[in-house]
C-alpha cells in the first residue's frame, strides 16, 4: 500500500509541474499538447507491450467508445489548459481548471443517479464563489477574457473526460491509460493537421523540455497514476489528488514568480476546499448511512 501511495503522490507532483515545464517551451499550446500526447502514447504503448507481453483490443466495444470520447475530451482539455497557461498564467489557469471536479459533482445526480447532499451543494457553492473571487475583477473590468474562457473550457472538458472514463468501467489500469492517451493524441493530431499540417518546427531550446514533458510528465506520470489508483481507496485518491493544483501553485510561485492577490488566494482556498469538502464529507456521510442501514435492517 505504501508503494502505491508513493507512486500516486509522485505522479501528482509530476502533473503539478506541467505548467512549469511548459513555460520553457516556445511552441503554441496545441503544438505542445500534440508532441506531449504523441511521445507519452508511444512510451505507454511500449510499457504495455513489455509488461503485458502482447497487445489486445478491449472486449467491450461500448466501453471502448466511451474511453475514446474520454480521451478526446482529455486532449481538448489540455489544449485549452495550455492556452490558459499562456494567456493568464499557470496559477490562475490551474485553479480554473480545477473547477472541473465540481462540475462532475454537480452532474453526478443526473448522470449516475448519485444523491446531491447538502454537503456537496455547500462544496459547489464554495467553489463557485472561489471562481468569482479569482477572476471577478477581470470580469467586472473587461468581461470574459480569452484566457479565462480557455480555463473554463478546460474544466468542462475535464468533466466530460471523467464522466466517460467512469462509464468505461470494464477497461482499467494501464490498458485504460494507453487507450485514453492514444485517443487524446489522435484528437490533437487531427486538430493540428487541420490548423497547420504536421510540420512543427521544434527549436533546439524546446527539445529537452518537450521530451521531458512527453516522457516524464506524461508517459511516466500516467503509468504511475493509473498503476496505483486501483490499489488505493477512493477517499485517498480524492484527497491526495489536491496535491496536484497545490504543487502547481507552489511551482509557479517559486520558479515563475507568479503571485496571487489576497482575494485570489481566498478564492483558491474556496475552490480546493469546497471540492475536497464536498467529496470527502459526502462520501463519509454516505458511508455512515450505509453502516446504519447495515446494522439496523428496520431502517
Amino acid at each position: 500500500m505504501r508503494k502505491n501511495y508513493i507512486k500516486y503522490i509522485f505522479a501528482l507532483l509530476l502533473f503539478g509541474s506541467n505548467g512549469l515545464v511548459a513555460s520553457y517551451i516556445s511552441l503554441t499550446s496545441y503544438e505542445t499538447v500534440f508532441l506531449r500526447t504523441m511521445i507519452g502514447s508511444i512510451f505507454l504503448l511500449l510499457i504495455y507491450c513489455i509488461t503485458q507481453k502482447r497487445f489486445q483490443l478491449p472486449q467491450n466495444k461500448k466501453h471502448t467508445l466511451y474511453l475514446m470520447i474520454s480521451g478526446a475530451a482529455m486532449g481538448a482539455s489540455w489544449m485549452f489548459l495550455y492556452e490558459g497557461y499562456h494567456q493568464i498564467g499557470v496559477s490562475l489557469a490551474t485553479l480554473t481548471y480545477y473547477f472541473g471536479p465540481v462540475i462532475v459533482m454537480a452532474a453526478a445526480p443526473f448522470l449516475f443517479r448519485e444523491k446531491l447532499t447538502a454537503t456537496k451543494i455547500t462544496g459547489i457553492i464554495a467553489a463557485l464563489l472561489g471562481i468569482f473571487l479569482i477572476n471577478g475583477n477581470d470580469l467586472l473590468q473587461g468581461g470574459f477574457s480569452w484566457g479565462l474562457i480557455c480555463g473554463i473550457l478546460s474544466a468542462v472538458m475535464y468533466a466530460v473526460m471523467v464522466v466517460f472514463n467512469k462509464l468505461s468501467a470494464s477497461i482499467t489500469g494501464l490498458e485504460n491509460a494507453v487507450w485514453q492517451l492514444s485517443s487524446s493524441f489522435v484528437t490533437v493530431a487531427i486538430f493540428t493537421f487541420l490548423k497547420q499540417g504536421f510540420c512543427i518546427p521544434v527549436a533546439a531550446g524546446d527539445l529537452l523540455p518537450v521530451l521531458f514533458l512527453g516522457v516524464v510528465n506524461t508517459g511516466i506520470g500516467c503509468y504511475l497514476y493509473f498503476s496505483s489508483i486501483g490499489h488505493l481507496t477512493a477517499q485517498s485518491v480524492a484527497l491526495c489528488g489536491y496535491l496536484e493544483p497545490l504543487s502547481a501553485l507552489f511551482f509557479s510561485a517559486a520558479f515563475l514568480q507568479e503571485r496571487l492577490a489576497l482575494i485570489q488566494f481566498a478564492g483558491a482556498f474556496l475552490i480546493l476546499g469546497g471540492a475536497a469538502f464536498g467529496e470527502y464529507y459526502g462520501r463519509k456521510q454516505s458511508g455512515l448511512k450505509s453502516q446504519v442501514h447495515k446494522n439496523d435492517p428496520s431502517i
